[in-house]
C-alpha cells in the first residue's frame, strides 16, 4: 500500500514538473496593390517585401516554413493568406494532416 501511494506520489510529482512542448504556427493576411503586379518581377519582389515585412514585424519566433494558402484580388489590392510555423509547428501540422488521412 505505501509501495503504491509512494509511486503515484512520484508519478504526479514528474507530470506537474513536466513542461509542454511549444510549436508555433500562425495565419495572417497581408496585402499589396494590386498596381504592384504588373510585371511577374514586380509582383515577386512585392510579395517578397510584404512577407519579409510580416517576419520581420509581426513574427517573434524563427519560422522554418512560410506557405502561402490564398491570395484574392478586391478591389485595388491582393490580399494574401499566409501560414507560418516553425520545426515543432511543421511536425505538429503534419500529424494533424496524417489523422485526417488515417479516418478517412
Amino acid at each position: 500500500m505505501l509501495k503504491t501511494l509512494l509511486t503515484t506520489l512520484i508519478a504526479l510529482s514528474f507530470v506537474t514538473w513536466a513542461t509542454p512542448a511549444t510549436a508555433y504556427v500562425v495565419q495572417i493576411t497581408t496585402s499589396i496593390p494590386v498596381a504592384s503586379a504588373a510585371a511577374d518581377t514586380q509582383l515577386e519582389a512585392a510579395l517578397n517585401s510584404a512577407i519579409d515585412d510580416i517576419l520581420q514585424h509581426a513574427i517573434v519566433f524563427a519560422p522554418t516554413a512560410v506557405t502561402v494558402r490564398d491570395a484574392r484580388v478586391v478591389g485595388d489590392r491582393i490580399y494574401i493568406l499566409l501560414l507560418i510555423a516553425d520545426g515543432d509547428g511543421e511536425e505538429t501540422m503534419q500529424q494533424l494532416i496524417d489523422a485526417d488521412k488515417t479516418e478517412l
